[in-house]
């Protein structure tokens, strides 16, 4: 009999997936596992993102290989949008990092890889734990040692099934550390209460701050309820300020003062100004962090400026020229100048002398509506918001007006296809 065909899931999560004619359909992300009672657990599919961002369910009998880095399968993806059931474990996602017990009595160990072997009647069934054995520490000279490691049979251990949630978060960060933030996000949204907190403390705040920003409202004040008051607090810190206000909306208004007293003042500041607004107004919208100018800056400075990589795609359309301060409130708000006029100029030329003073902005308590129809009839991304003295106070950019617009669970709505039930026909 020869050897049965074997992978280790923590290789297989990030692999691509080819179809017959060579082509990439996408890209591993997880394995499917029934963990039962009595026996090994089977693995039944894998979960592949493909173009579009979405995850769909890849049964294991259309996988013909899984080596050389590369999944290769049999005839055509079904694009539904793949939705654990009950009985499933996503194993890179809930068992990886799990603690388990050896029944040996020689201890706990924490599962580091899962090996997953085809056997003669085609199923593939987990067989063997790759398990790290105590707890990294550190040695007499600052060194930090790792527990010892080995191979072993998945019935030498219990504690597989567990839904205690206990385990770690690295080994599922370490499978979706490519993806942006929105994706991410789409991760998170699918994974148990539980799990889901468990991974975003494991994020660094800036890269939990992103993540907020692409989840659904639920989900935000769900993560960070679960959060110590400073932790919380840090995270806000983070957030684009109409992101973080439109969060502490939607906290007890107790909480959300708390938080504000243990934010920075200055980032509490902005924040705090934005809460003053209706939701549904220019002010309620903007951000007070756009890009704002003086009109003696040279036009490489501007295109510096645009650059930043944390700077929203919309808000990078047009830089705001004021005069002194250019910290909204600003100083006079002169007009602005658009990206593509940027390109097209000298680098040392001033901002100020290709100016577009003929956009007018709106002002604070501007409708929503009022915003949407300025951003379609002049066919920009971002809007200037002015007060009563014409100070630039903010910049509404359409991913806030889309955010508003569409319904609340717009990111959890799929297509047709995917909301006609089941994902295996």
């Amino acid at each position: 009999m020869s050897a049965p065909t074997r992978a280790f899931v923590a290789r297989l999560a990030g692999m691509p997936v080819f179809d017959p004619l060579g082509d990439q359909v996408g890209r591993v992300r997880d394995v499917v596992v029934l963990v039962r009672p009595k026996g090994a657990p089977r693995a039944v599919g894998l979960v592949v993102e493909v173009p579009g961002k979405r995850r769909v369910f890849l049964p294991l009998t259309r996988v013909t290989s899984m080596d050389a880095g590369q999944v290769i399968i049999t005839g055509l993806l079904n694009v539904r949008r793949f939705e654990q059931r009950a009985l499933e474990t996503l194993a890179v996602s809930e068992l990886l990092e799990r603690e388990v017990t050896l029944v040996d009595g020689s201890g706990t160990a924490t599962v580091v890889d899962l090996s997953i072997a085809q056997q003669r009647s085609g199923d593939w069934l987990v067989d063997k734990l790759f398990v790290r054995r105590g707890r990294t520490h550190k040695g007499p000279i600052g060194i930090r040692r790792r527990g010892e490691t080995q191979m072993v049979d998945v019935d030498a251990v219990t504690g597989l099934a567990s839904t205690s949630g206990d385990q770690g978060a690295a080994m599922l960060l370490a499978a979706y550390d490519d993806l942006k933030a929105a994706d991410l996000a789409d991760v998170l949204h699918d994974l148990g209460d539980t799990r889901r907190l468990e991974v975003a403390v494991a994020l660094d705040n800036e890269r939990l701050a992103d993540v907020l920003e692409e989840l659904p409202e639920d989900d935000q004040v769900s993560i960070l309820s679960g959060l110590d008051n400073d932790r919380a607090a840090d995270v806000l810190e983070a957030m684009q300020p109409d992101d973080a206000a439109d969060l502490l909306h939607e906290l007890p208004d107790a909480r959300a003062a708390e938080l504000l007293e243990r934010m920075e003042p200055e980032d509490a500041r902005d924040v705090r100004r934005l809460l003053a607004y209706d939701e549904d107004t220019a002010g309620g919208l903007m951000t007070t962090e756009p890009v704002i100018l003086s009109p003696e800056t040279p036009i490489a400075a501007a295109l510096a400026h645009i650059r930043r990589k944390d700077l929203p795609a919309a808000l990078a359309t047009m830089v705001f020229v004021t005069r002194p301060p250019l910290e909204t409130p600003t100083g006079k708000f002169l007009g602005v100048v658009h990206f593509q006029r940027l390109l097209r100029e000298p680098p040392h030329e001033p901002v100020g002398s290709v100016i577009d003073t003929d956009v007018e902005g709106v002002p604070e308590s501007a409708s929503l509506e009022r915003v949407t129809r300025e951003l379609a009839t002049y066919d920009m991304l971002s809007i200037p918001v002015l007060d009563s003295e014409r100070r630039l106070v903010g910049a509404v950019s359409v991913d806030d007006v889309l955010d508003h617009m569409l319904p609340d669970d717009w990111r959890e709505t799929d297509d047709d296809d995917a909301r006609q039930g089941g994902r295996r026909g």
